[in-house]
């Protein structure tokens, strides 16, 4: 049980913190912004609003206006990085969600074997001493599935939005390439 507490500690922890990692990201006006003063060619306002935002779409789109002669390999080098930030701690809760119901089974036949080895001292007259072993050790598989549930549902959100957020910051960063080529021309 001590393994499973821990397991639901972390994934408490981690679902809380991407939680409200998500919740600052989720504003993508700043990348209208940015793109409407690039396309009027105010490329200095624009890198200034970038630099002011803290948002992962916000810094692909400051990289590739900072390095307009290579925009496409600096967003991509940008958006890398950020796609990292926003997957972190995402395996460690895609593990606590695999783990947890191995470590209740664990439990289980551990609680299991315990029991077995009262019947032996006791005997089988004595059912009471036999069955609150059983349900002792059925409480260890009930834990493992309940923290693992938790955990999947949140786990499986953020991949979703971490799918959503990559698309979004590629949409805007090809836009970007787009009007910095349109103002590189003109």
């Amino acid at each position: 049980m001590l393994p499973l507490a821990l397991c639901s500690i972390i994934a408490v922890a981690i679902i809380i913190e991407r939680f409200f990692f998500f919740k600052r990201i989720g504003k993508a006006a700043v990348a209208e912004e940015v793109l409407e003063l690039v396309n009027y060619g105010c490329i200095n306002d624009a890198l200034t609003l970038t630099k002011k935002s803290s948002l992962p779409l916000a810094k692909v789109l400051a990289a590739g206006i900072t390095h307009q002669l290579d925009a496409a390999k600096a967003m991509e080098s940008a958006g890398i990085t950020e796609c990292s930030v926003m997957k972190r701690g995402l395996s460690v809760l895609d593990t606590i969600v695999t783990l947890s119901p191995l470590l209740g089974l664990l439990g289980t036949i551990i609680g299991m074997i315990n029991s077995f080895q009262i019947m032996a001292l006791v005997g089988t007259g004595q059912p009471h001493a036999v069955t609150g072993g059983v349900a002792e050790a059925l409480i260890a598989t009930a834990t493992g599935i309940t923290v693992a549930v938790i955990a999947l549902i949140p786990y499986n959100y953020f991949v979703a939005r971490v799918e959503r957020e990559t698309e979004v910051i590629e949409h805007y960063a090809t836009r970007l390439e787009m009007a910095l080529t349109t103002q590189s021309q003109e």
